[in-house]
């Protein structure tokens, strides 16, 4: 293995080699395909990859929303500042599709979701609808936004409601089945990333740490012949 190390001052690059660094190293990243409305009570659908869950205390999710070419907002920043709401559907592999026409650039009056085939159900606590056909989606009331200079901006919503498919959860103890879910990752590039390839890994508590490292340090020497 090469250890020698490339190192890049982020004042040295552009925007753009910024992006190219991050979105390839910061990897798999979950997607969100955020629904929003706006004050005609046109929907708007958009995917979004710099997103992620970001507390539980309160319930908060987070993307990133860059501004148009021009500066000027995207649908999805103006309708969430108005409406002061979103959705986040998480994104199966069976949405892939769907979602990558949800991306393309339409005119602010057309609903992506029917371009890309896609069914809405009302909001429950919010008025902004949730995909039918996601197998997640989370009611988000906004909790912040925040502007990241002339180019983005970062938004942050709380959880007020959940809906999961009634074949991938578990009642009794809220237990989701990530393979039911099925949800896919975003890489660098154009890549992504499917989560079927799965495992368990336990925890290690403090006091089963010594237990631990002997047994791997057993494994390295019988490994080696030692």
């Amino acid at each position: 293995m090469n250890n020698k190390t490339y190192s890049i001052d982020f004042s040295s690059i552009t925007a753009q080699e910024r992006y190219k660094i991050l979105s390839a190293s910061v990897v798999p990243r979950p997607i969100a395909l955020v629904t929003s409305i706006n004050l005609k009570g046109v929907l708007n659908a958009a995917p979004f990859s710099f997103f992620n869950a970001l507390s539980v205390n309160p319930p908060l999710v987070g993307f990133g929303i860059q501004r148009m070419p021009d500066g000027q907002l995207k649908d999805t920043y103006k309708n969430i500042i108005e409406s002061e709401e979103f959705t986040v559907n998480i994104v199966s592999d069976a949405l892939v599709e769907a979602m990558n026409i949800c991306a393309v650039q339409f005119e602010s009056s057309v609903d992506e979701a029917c371009m890309a085939g896609l069914s809405v159900h009302p909001g429950t606590l919010i008025n902004t609808p949730r995909i039918k056909e996601s197998m997640v989606s989370l009611e988000c009331r906004l909790f912040s936004n925040i502007s990241t200079g002339e180019y983005g901006d970062l938004l942050l919503g709380e959880v007020v409601m959940v809906h999961v498919n009634e074949s991938i959860i578990d009642k009794d103890n809220l237990y989701i089945n990530q393979i039911g879910l099925d949800a896919v990752g975003r890489m660098g590039g154009q890549g992504y990333v499917r989560t079927r390839e799965y495992f368990d890994l336990k925890t290690i508590k403090k006091e089963e740490f010594g237990k631990v490292n002997q047994l791997r340090v057993w494994a390295e020497k019988a490994s080696n012949g030692d």
